[in-house]
């Protein structure tokens, strides 16, 4: 490929001689413009970035030494080749000291130009062998840290390498391994059916659509252990933060390696809080794993068509709207599909557990709150998902998760409906004097229907919402005929009742007695 050459010059004939009269291609270039100055270039060089520039040293509005000097700030790696008409020494300091290559003197030979940009070729092509080989030799180091990378992460999970070896080996290869918690994750690639022959070419390329994945986030390590195995060492500050971290890389995998004729075998470990008990987690991952694979041949009798049955829906609606009294139903019926046999499997009653935890966890989340905060028991609960021995102690796990969530459910449900009661009142002891005052007005001030609103209040205060407003109203008037010498009509006016016989009627049928005798009682007493 041609280097590209740009000319700048004054001179129109000087420019159209250089671009007609001159065989760039026998020497390696392609003539890519020209321009009659510095300013005119500038833009003109900035789109085209050329190898080479030619340019005279005598223009109007930016001469040569001047573009020269923005050339190699902005573009070092474009050579440069000054032509001066003037045989003075200080034009050839100044190029000296910008840094251009060829410094000639007007008129330019033939010759003198050939050798010159004989010259421009071979540091070009010399610069670009110096950039492949500064590339090729970055590749392999790149290359030789992913393997020390690798090693030390197989050293790590396998319980080969001591936790002081590890940081110390990790900080040279800027891995990040400090963390409050860890989790390693066992990958399995197999054909999805007998007719799919995979080779290593087509292993390869799933294991880096999967690498491609994780390769961003600073908290997921890939150890690529064998042409179809992956390990996954996921870092994070508590079980639920790993366990839900693999989840998202599972389903995220799953969704990526879909049309390859692929499926994917998962083993979890452990979650683990030191990085001396990473192999522990590993062989967890590992056993589960040779688990799943027994139980997907039908070692436990498992229909796969049986897991796809399964929904989250019984659950998720415990939590939004059901009570302690329906966990077991909703447990039996997120389980039914399952059948018996599969459950006697211990990843299967940790996945089961898992996927609970985490939909109770979401769910706390969604009610904006931090769920190792409001459950604290959910990041234990989580960390012996694997180490449940039966389906009934399943079930006694479950129950203890979802009650921790709907008890927060509840309180969240109480706290709001205290704090509309409380705006309720507010607005009812400002405007009691309305006669306009209702149901609809203040239900819409506390963004509520009429009807929820009236039954919250009810049930909240013992009372109607009719009753509460009078109260209100008659407290006031009684403050009112003790306080001051007002007749009973603008009394009432005053509390919100346009008609004094209606409210006359309204304060007898409250305190047993008239406006008139309930003055004339304050006024003995």
């Amino acid at each position: 490929m041609p280097y590209r050459v740009f000319f700048v010059e004054d001179e129109v004939v000087i420019r159209e001689g250089m671009r007609d009269r001159v065989d760039w291609a026998a020497h390696g270039f392609q003539y890519c413009g020209d321009a009659p100055d510095g300013e005119m270039a500038l833009p003109l060089l900035q789109a085209l970035k050329p190898d080479l520039l030619i340019t005279d040293i005598r223009m109007p509005f930016m001469d040569g030494l001047q573009l020269s000097q923005v050339v190699r700030e902005r573009f070092p790696g474009t050579k440069i080749i000054i032509l001066s008409g003037h045989d003075e020494f200080e034009y050839a300091q100044q190029a000296i000291k910008i840094g251009v290559f060829e410094y000639l003197l007007k008129p330019v030979s033939r010759k003198d130009l050939q050798e010159a940009l004989s010259r421009a070729r071979s540091a070009l092509e010399q610069e670009e062998q110096e950039r492949l080989a500064l590339q090729r030799l970055e590749e392999q180091v790149e290359l030789n840290r992913s393997a020390l990378r690798d090693r030390l992460l197989l050293r790590l999970v396998t319980g080969a390498a001591t936790s002081a070896e590890t940081m110390v080996k990790s900080a040279l290869l800027d891995l990040d391994l400090v963390a409050r918690c860890y989790l390693v994750v066992a990958i399995k690639l197999e054909p999805a059916d007998d007719l799919a022959q995979f080779g290593y070419l087509e292993y390869q390329n799933i294991q880096q659509s999967i690498a491609e994945l994780v390769g961003n986030n600073p908290d997921v390590f890939l150890l690529r252990k064998d042409m179809d195995e992956l390990v996954l060492v996921l870092k994070g500050n508590s079980p639920e933060n790993v366990l839900e971290e693999r989840s998202l890389i599972v389903d995220r995998a799953r969704q990526a390696i879909k049309h390859r004729r692929c499926e994917m075998i998962v083993g979890t470990g452990t979650p683990e809080n030191r990085l001396s008990e990473i192999s522990r987690s590993f062989t967890a991952a590992t056993q589960n794993m040779h688990d799943v694979v027994d139980w997907r041949f039908g070692a436990l009798g498992f229909e796969k068509e049986n897991l796809l049955r399964v929904s989250r829906s019984p659950i998720e609606d415990c939590l939004r709207v059901g009570t302690a009294e329906d966990i077991d139903a909703a447990f039996d019926a997120f389980v039914r599909p399952l059948g018996e046999r599969p459950l006697q499997s211990a990843v299967i009653r940790g996945f089961v557990f898992t996927d609970i935890v985490l939909a109770a966890a979401r769910f706390v989340d969604e009610l904006g709150s931090d769920p190792a905060e409001v459950i604290p028991e959910l990041q234990e609960l989580a960390a012996g998902a694997f180490d449940i021995q039966s389906t009934q102690q399943l079930r006694g796990k479950v129950h203890t998760a979802l009650l921790g969530a709907l008890s927060f459910r509840d309180s969240r449900m109480l706290d709001r409906y205290a704090e509309v009661l409380h705006q309720a009142q507010e607005y009812i002891n400002r405007h009691y004097m309305s006669a306009d005052l209702s149901l609809s007005s203040v239900a819409t001030h506390v963004n509520l229907s009429a009807c929820h609103f009236s039954a919250i209040f009810s049930q909240e205060t013992g009372r109607t919402f009719k009753s509460y407003v009078t109260e209100t109203r008659i407290r006031k008037a009684q403050e009112l005929i003790r306080t001051t010498a007002m007749k009973a009509s603008e009394i009432g006016y005053q509390v919100g009742y346009n008609d004094p016989h209606y409210f006359s009627h309204v304060f007898r049928k409250v305190t047993g007695l008239t406006p008139t005798e309930f003055r004339a009682q304050v006024q003995n007493q």
